[in-house]
């Protein structure tokens, strides 16, 4: 099963789980997780091939849904999900194969569709980087800019970086998310409706949901309400984490 981290202690609210994006981690969702569990108990997982979870060689969103669906059942469910980036979309094949898992839905700036990008690039950044010798994150932030020129990016790709035991090592199983990366990119085209209450958060500077992915968006969720935070990005939950946290509390209550 996957691993996670639990905050919080159950009430009468509905267990919130937190579903990271590519290369990200539980870790990342630390403060949001810790704040949100004031009223609840909040779960935040390592995807597969990520943190500290199994390693496998499937990386689609049918699989990574099963891992969901298990951790669900675990845990006790109807949970409210929040998914984003590639957990956004492992959150929305779940809702639609197992609709009776999830309360309610909150998806973090990603549509139900194939994006035509490849984070490729990054996972050959990141393999490439020569990790001996490296003691600080700083050393090896030093080393990634000749491949990755934003540093907003490298120090997300870092907090992937282990630097405690006998060697610097990278906590992704980066071989097989770059074979996966067009099931990670695209979308399996999964037929049904999950007629709960969903939301499709967006950040307002970002491109990764646009306007004519609505009408596919209502047919699949036909619940679905849309909603952007302004002054953020892709990564819009680290942009403005209180803007984010405030609009999955009234969104939740």
């Amino acid at each position: 099963m996957l691993t996670f981290t639990d905050h919080g202690a159950p009430t009468a609210l509905p267990t919130l789980l937190i579903v990271h994006g590519l290369f990200g981690s539980a870790r990342n969702w630390g403060a949001i997780q810790r704040r949100l569990a004031s009223d609840r108990r909040v779960v935040a997982v390592d995807m597969r091939n990520h943190g500290e979870s199994f390693r496998a060689e499937r990386h689609g969103y049918p699989e990574m849904a099963g891992d969901l669906a298990e951790v669900i059942e675990a845990i006790g469910g109807p949970v409210d999900l929040v998914g984003h980036s590639m957990g956004g979309k492992a959150a929305m094949q779940l809702a639609l194969t197992r609709g009776d898992l999830v309360h309610r839905l909150v998806v973090a700036d990603i549509s139900p569709v194939a994006y035509g990008h490849s984070q490729v690039p990054l996972v050959e950044a990141m393999q490439a980087l020569d990790l001996d010798g490296i003691a600080a994150r700083s050393e090896a932030d030093q080393r990634l800019a000749g491949a990755v020129a934003d540093p907003g990016v490298r120090a997300f790709l870092l907090q992937s970086l282990d630097l405690k035991g006998d060697a610097p090592h990278w906590r992704l199983n980066l071989e097989v998310l770059g074979r996966e990366m067009g099931k990670v990119t695209g979308w399996p085209g999964t037929e049904g409706r999950y007629e709960g209450p969903t939301l499709m958060l967006a950040g307002a500077e970002s491109d990764y949901v646009r306007p004519e992915h609505r009408a596919e968006t209502k047919r699949l969720f036909p619940n679905a309400r849309f909603a952007k935070i302004p002054g953020a990005g892709h990564w819009l939950h680290a942009d403005k984490p209180r803007e984010f946290e405030a609009a999955l509390r009234a969104f939740l209550a």
